[in-house]
C-alpha cells in the first residue's frame, strides 16, 4: 500500500485561568439530562454572572413557575458549563480527559508524554489503546475482520512494526482444525498452527501511531473460538486483556447480536451517581454465558460534547455576539487543539472499564450520531452549521471516527480557514498538517457503500454498510450524519446506492442455497416513534416570535434557548428525529422502499434505533382492514429502540408524555404504526413508569437479538411436548404458531407478541433464541438499579416472525411512493 506523509503542528502550552460559566450551554433536552446538583449550581452561577454582564448576555432563571416534573426537566440545563470553581485552561494546555498529577479517571491510565518515565524516547512498543476488534464481512466461506491498536509516539518514521498472532482455540463438537487456514491474509506457523497477520500503519504523528490488522479465518461447520494477541508489546493499562477471544458462528447459523447506543454521559451528569458504565458488566456476563458474535453500535459510541465547556472551543462558545461567533475562524492552531481533544477523549473512553475489555472481544460494527461530533451537529440552522468552527470540528471528529470506529485511514487533512484551497477541495492536503506526520493512502472495504459526494458540513463522503450476519441475516447501516441538514437526512443519490446494493446482494443470496430471511437496518434515531408535532408547532409559531426577541435583546428565558443559533433548545432534538415534520417525506420514502425489499424477497425487515435514552418497540404494519396476517405482511417492520447503555435516562414524566402520544398513526392508506405495550412491569421492584405506561421504559438498557435457527432441536415443554415462539406449551410436535389479525396496533399483531415482556420466552437467557421456527428473538435488557455497579438487568422479550409473503391477487389500494425498482435494476 502506498503511503503519504502529513504533519501536525506541536501543541502550544496554555495557561490556566478561571472563567465565568459558559452562557451558551443548551438548557432543555429531552434526551440528555445532568444531575440536579450540577444543574442547580449552574443556574445559581448564571444568576451571579448576570450582574457582571450586559443585559443582552444575561441568563434568567427559567425555572420559575414550574408546576410539574416535566417542566422541571425541560428547564434543566443539560449542555451546561462546568462550575465556576472548576479551572478551565486555554489553548493546548487544558486537561479535560486525564486528571492532573498522574491520577487516572474512570479506570484509564495516567496520560504520559512523548517520552517514557525514564526520559527515554518512545520505542513504538507501548499500546495506549486497544486492541479494538471490528467485524467486516463474510464471503466465500471466510470471516473477515480487523484489529486496531494505538501506540505511544510516532511520526514519519516507523519505530517498530507490530504483528498479530491468532490461534484457533476450539469448536463445539470437538472438530479438528480446518486445513488450509492460510488461504486468507495470515501466515500459518508454530506448533499450534498460529496465524500471523502483519500490520498496516493508518496514521502517525509525534503523539500516537495507529496500526490496523486485517484478519480472516475460515467459517466452519460449527461455532469456533479464536484468540489473538500482539506479541512483543507493552500495555499502558493493567486491566486490558493481553490475549483476547472472539467467536465465529457456524456456517449454517446466523450471528447472535448485541445492540447498543448512547455509550457515554452528557455534560454535567453525575457519573458516580449512575454507577459509571455499569451495564457493560452485564454485557460481559451474557457474553460469557452465550457469546455474542457481533456488537452493533447505533451512534454516540463516544460523547465529545465537553470540547466546548472544558476544551478548546470554550472561548468560542463564550462569544456573546451570534454574528461574531458565526464568523469566528478555524485556524490551524485551533484545529490542532481540537484534534488533541478528540484523540485524548477517544483514548480515555476506549480505555475505560468495563467497556475497554468488551471492545476487544466482541467484533463491532458502528455508525455514528451527533455526540460522536458534538451535540446537535447537523440539525442547527444552515447558516450556523456552515460556520468555520462547525466545519472544522466536523472534519476532526470524522478523522477519529474513521480511525477508532472503522479502522480506516483518515483524510490527508481536515478543514481549516488557513487554506482556501483545502476549503474548496481543489488542491492537495493542507501543507500545515503534513509536517512530521504520516497518513496512509485511502482504503475501504467491500462492506461499505460510500456516498457519491461530500456532506454539506462534513466535507467527506458517507460510509454506509451492507454486510452478511451469518447464514440467513444481513445488515444495512445508514450513515445519517455526514449528509444531514435540518431539512435532509441523506441525499437521494445515497439511498439509490444503498438500495441498489441491497437488491444486488439479496438477489444473489436468493439464487444461492442461503437466502437472506432477515434484514437488520441500523439507524441512529428511531423511525417508529411518537410524534411531538404539537411541540414543534408551538416553537415555530408566530406566538414564539416575541419571546425570541425578548431573549435576544434582554436575555429573557435564557434556559429555553440554544445559544449556538439562537433558536429554542428543543428544536435541534425535534428536527433530528425521523418523525419531525421536516423529514416526513424522506421518512415515508425510506419505509416504502424497505417494504418493497420485504415483498420482493420475502425478507423480514427489522430496524434498530437508539438516541432517545429509553427502551421501546415500534412497529409498522398493514392496516387491519386489509386482513393480512403479520407472518405474510411485508409492511410489518419492528423498530427495536434501545438507548442508552451508559447515559442517564429521562425522568418518568417524559416517558409518560411519550406514552400518551402513542397514537395509531397512518403512514399511508395501507400502513399504520404504533408502539407495542411490552413492559408488563418495572425492572426489579423499582417504579419508573405510570400504571398506564407500558410502551416506554426510562431506564438504561441494551438489546440482544438471536435467530430461532431452523437447525435447533425442538424445545421440550412441561408436558413432554414442545414450545411455540411464545413459550406456550404444545403437544404433538412443534407446530407453526397460529396466525391471527390484531384488531389494531394497541393489541398484539401476531403470536410472537403474545405475552411480550418479562414472561416471554425471548426474555429468558435459557430459552432466548432456542426455538426453531426462523423468527428473531428480541430481548431488551433493562437496568434494575442504577446505583448497582454490577449492572444487573431484567429481560423483556418478544419474537419477530419470518415473512412468508404472498403476492396479492388484487392491486393494493395505494401504490407505495419512492419505488426502487428502476434504481435497483
Amino acid at each position: 500500500m502506498a503511503d503519504r506523509e502529513r504533519s501536525r503542528s506541536p501543541q502550544p502550552p496554555g495557561s490556566s485561568d478561571g472563567r465565568a460559566p459558559n452562557p451558551y450551554a443548551s438548557a432543555s433536552k429531552w434526551r440528555h439530562q445532568e444531575s440536579s446538583a450540577f444543574a442547580k449550581h449552574a443556574a445559581q452561577h448564571a444568576q451571579h454572572a448576570q450582574h457582571a454582564q450586559q443585559a443582552a448576555d444575561a441568563r434568567e432563571d427559567a425555572a420559575a413557575g414550574r408546576t410539574s416534573e416535566l417542566a422541571d426537566f425541560i428547564n434543566k440545563s443539560s449542555r451546561v458549563e462546568p462550575p465556576a470553581d472548576r479551572p478551565v485552561t486555554a489553548g493546548g494546555g487544558y486537561k479535560p480527559i486525564l486528571e492532573a498529577a498522574g491520577h487516572a479517571k474512570d479506570g484509564a491510565e495516567p496520560e504520559r508524554d512523548a517520552e517514557d518515565g525514564r526520559g527515554e524516547p518512545s520505542d513504538g512498543r507501548e499500546i495506549v489503546c486497544g486492541p479494538l476488534l471490528n467485524y467486516r464481512r463474510m464471503e466465500r466461506g471466510r470471516w473477515y475482520g480487523s484489529v486496531l491498536i494505538v501506540i505511544k509516539g510516532g511520526g514519519p518514521d516507523v519505530l517498530f512494526k507490530p504483528s498479530l498472532v491468532m490461534r484457533r482455540v476450539g469448536a463445539a463438537g470437538g472438530l479438528p482444525a480446518v486445513d488450509g487456514q492460510a488461504n486468507g491474509g495470515g501466515e500459518v506457523g508454530g506448533e499450534n498452527g498460529d496465524m500471523r497477520f502483519e500490520s498496516q500503519r493508518l496514521y502517525s504523528d509525534a503523539r500516537n501511531t495507529f496500526w490496523a490488522f486485517d484478519i480472516d479465518a475460515p467459517i466452519e461447520a460449527t461455532e469456533v473460538q479464536y484468540e489473538y494477541s500482539v506479541p512483543d508489546m507493552r500495555f499502558s493499562s493493567q486491566h486490558k486483556p493481553r490475549t483476547n477471544n472472539f467467536f465465529i458462528p457456524a456456517e449454517d447459523e446466523s450471528m447472535r447480536i448485541m445492540f447498543h447506543s448512547c455509550n457515554g454521559f452528557s455534560v454535567g451528569t453525575d457519573e458516580d451517581a449512575w454507577s459509571g458504565a455499569a451495564l457493560w458488566n452485564d454485557v460481559i456476563r451474557k457474553h460469557q454465558a452465550r457469546p455474542y458474535h457481533v456488537m452493533l453500535g447505533g451512534g454516540d459510541q463516544i460523547y465529545n460534547d465537553g470540547i466546548r465547556v472544558e476544551g478548546p472551543l470554550y472561548p468560542w462558545a463564550n462569544i456573546g455576539n451570534p454574528q461574531k461567533r458565526r464568523d469566528f475562524p478555524f485556524p490551524e492552531k485551533l484545529r490542532a487543539e481540537c484534534d488533541d481533544y478528540y484523540l485524548k477523549n477517544y483514548i480515555r473512553w476506549y480505555n475505560t472499564e468495563p467497556f475497554s475489555s468488551v471492545n476487544g472481544q466482541i467484533a463491532q460494527v458502528n455508525i455514528w450520531d451527533d455526540h460522536d461530533i458534538i451535540d446537535g451537529f447537523g440539525s442547527y440552522t444552515d447558516h450556523f452549521m456552515r460556520c468555520d468552527v462547525f466545519r472544522g470540528i466536523g472534519g476532526v471528529a470524522h478523522k477519529y471516527y474513521m480511525l477508532f470506529q472503522h479502522h480506516l485511514p483518515p483524510p490527508a487533512s481536515t478543514y481549516t480557514t488557513d487554506s482556501a484551497a483545502l476549503a474548496e477541495s481543489t488542491q492537495g492536503p493542507d501543507p500545515n498538517q503534513m509536517v512530521g506526520a504520516f497518513v496512509a493512502e485511502p482504503k475501504s472495504d467491500p462492506s461499505y457503500i460510500v456516498g457519491a459526494k461530500p456532506g454539506p458540513y462534513v466535507a467527506e463522503h458517507s460510509f454506509n454498510i451492507f454486510t452478511r450476519l451469518g447464514a440467513r441475516m444481513a445488515l444495512m447501516g445508514i450513515d445519517a450524519r455526514v449528509e444531514r441538514t435540518r431539512h435532509q437526512i441523506n441525499y437521494p443519490e445515497t439511498y439509490d446506492l444503498i438500495f441498489k446494493r441491497v437488491y444486488d446482494e439479496l438477489r444473489a443470496a436468493a439464487a444461492s442455497d442461503k437466502p437472506i430471511t432477515h434484514l437488520i437496518v441500523l439507524l441512529g434515531i428511531p423511525i417508529a416513534y411518537p410524534r411531538l408535532t404539537w411541540l414543534e408547532n408551538v416553537l415555530r409559531s408566530p406566538l414564539a416570535g416575541p419571546m425570541k426577541l425578548m431573549h435576544k435583546r434582554f436575555g429573557v428565558g435564557g434556559a429555553l434557548f440554544n445559544q449556538f443559533d439562537g433558536n429554542f433548545d428543543l428544536l435541534d432534538d425535534l428536527d433530528d428525529h425521523y418523525t419531525a415534520r421536516v423529514h416526513k417525506a424522506e421518512r415515508s420514502m425510506l419505509i416504502h422502499r424497505l417494504q418493497e425489499v420485504g415483498s420482493e424477497f420475502s425478507c423480514r425487515v427489522t430496524i434498530l434505533g437508539g438516541d432517545v435514552h429509553l427502551a421501546a418497540l415500534g412497529r409498522f404494519y398493514s392496516n387491519p382492514k386489509l386482513k393480512i396476517p403479520a407472518e405474510q405482511d411485508h409492511r410489518y417492520i419492528a423498530n427495536v429502540v434501545s438507548s442508552a447503555i451508559v447515559n442517564k435516562p429521562p425522568p418518568q414524566a417524559v416517558a409518560n408524555l411519550l406514552a400518551k402520544r402513542n397514537k395509531i398513526h397512518h403512514l399511508d392508506h395501507d400502513t399504520d404504526e404504533t408502539l407495542l405495550d411490552m413492559f408488563n412491569k418495572d425492572p426489579g421492584d423499582s417504579s419508573k413508569t405510570s400504571g398506564s405506561n407500558r410502551c416506554t421504559m426510562p431506564s438504561r438498557n441494551f438489546a440482544s437479538i438471536t435467530e430461532n435457527s431452523p437447525n435447533n432441536q425442538p424445545m421440550a415443554g412441561s408436558n413432554g411436548g414442545t414450545t411455540n415462539v411464545n413459550g406456550a406449551s404444545e403437544t404433538g410436535g412443534e407446530a407453526a404458531p397460529q396466525s391471527f389479525i390484531g384488531k389494531d396496533g394497541h393489541s398484539v399483531l401476531h403470536q410472537g407478541e403474545v405475552g411480550s415482556g418479562t414472561k416471554h420466552k425471548a426474555a429468558s437467557i435459557e430459552t432466548h433464541g432456542r426455538g426453531n421456527d426462523g423468527s428473531l428473538d428480541v430481548r431488551i435488557n433493562i437496568e434494575i438499579d442504577p446505583s448497582n455497579r454490577q449492572g444487573l438487568t431484567e429481560g423483556y422479550g418478544l419474537s419477530i416472525p419470518l415473512l412468508a409473503y404472498q403476492k396479492p391477487t388484487t392491486p393494493a389500494s395505494a401504490a407505495p411512493a419512492g419505488s426502487v425498482h428502476s434504481a435497483a435494476q
